[in-house]
């Protein structure tokens, strides 16, 4: 029987949404309990015999994969071949940069641009530490933008970062990632939700993750809301690959070995103390680090 080329567009569990290299749009499910597609994936599929749905019958060499780990100290695979990652913080809940840097590392990771994106401008929450961590983004070369998904304000600049490309969003749960993918794509075709005021924190509103195309071309990916996140990573020369600047300096430390914690002649830390390196991101990556060796 023929096989077909498709990419997956959205997971319900078992079951999924494909384009069809046609670009006609159809469901699957999958063959066999081995296979584990996931949003961004291209697959193999072959028509099922007296009906509509394909089955997929394999999954094609990934380019990258962004993971996070399970409680059961395996790897989860989010989404995969994805071209940039779109991180978001807002005025409420409380932005926490922690997951903003474990999300950059990941995306540092995957060898992809990141942008970080401040969502509900329009509630004035701008404050003197928002506007340092945006400049400290900026300054490392990432794209920083302020945007108001309710007002529209600045999402010109958020569009043009997106052109043509497949990324990614994400960020903690209640930030607003369905409603600025929702006036991205011209349609309300997210759930949205508030966030809970008893807790002050996100609802997860988004159970699977979808692939919705862009109107100037390209597409988002829309991803679970989180409360937590860090990658998946091997070794602590991912989570140092993760942060440009502590690699960056950690060529010059005495050791080449260094962890940049406590050992002597370490350029990192001095450029800390210099401030040529932001103690909030050095304590990222501490926090980083252990998660890290401690999973490993």
């Amino acid at each position: 029987m023929p096989q077909e080329s498709a990419v997956v567009i959205a997971t319900y569990s078992r079951r999924m949404r494909l384009r069809l290299a046609s670009g006609h749009e159809v469901d699957a499910r999958i063959k066999g309990k081995r296979l584990k597609p996931v949003c961004g994936d291209a697959v193999s599929v072959r028509p099922i015999p007296g009906e509509t749905e394909r089955l997929i019958t394999s999954i094609r060499d990934r380019d990258n994969e962004l993971t996070r780990p399970n409680l059961r100290g395996e790897t989860d695979v989010l989404a995969a071949n994805v071209e940039q990652l779109v991180v978001v913080a807002a005025a409420t809940p409380d932005p926490d940069w922690y997951i903003v840097d474990r999300y950059l590392c990941a995306a540092e990771n995957m060898n992809i641009p990141a942008v970080v994106v401040y969502n509900k401008s329009d509630l004035h929450r701008t404050d003197d530490e928002v506007e340092k961590a945006l400049a400290e983004y900026e300054r490392l070369g990432y794209a920083a933008v302020c945007v108001s998904a309710k007002t529209g304000d600045n999402f010109a600049e958020l569009e043009a970062l997106l052109a043509d490309k497949i990324a990614i969003v994400v960020g903690q749960s209640g930030v607003g990632k369905s409603t600025i993918i929702n006036r991205l794509t011209g349609a309300r075709r997210q759930k949205t939700a508030a966030v809970s005021e008893k807790r002050g924190e996100g609802r997860h509103t988004t159970v699977n993750s979808v692939m919705l195309s862009l109107p100037g071309g390209g597409a988002v990916i829309d991803s679970p809301g989180v409360r937590d996140y860090a990658p998946a990573l091997q070794s602590s020369m991912e989570v140092v690959r993760g942060f440009p600047e502590i690699g960056a300096a950690g060529s010059r430390c005495r050791f080449a070995n260094c962890r940049h914690l406590r050992e002597p002649g370490c350029a990192v830390k001095e450029a800390v103390a210099d401030a040529a390196i932001d103690t909030r991101r050095y304590e990222s990556y501490r926090r980083l680090l252990a998660i890290t060796e401690k999973r490993g």
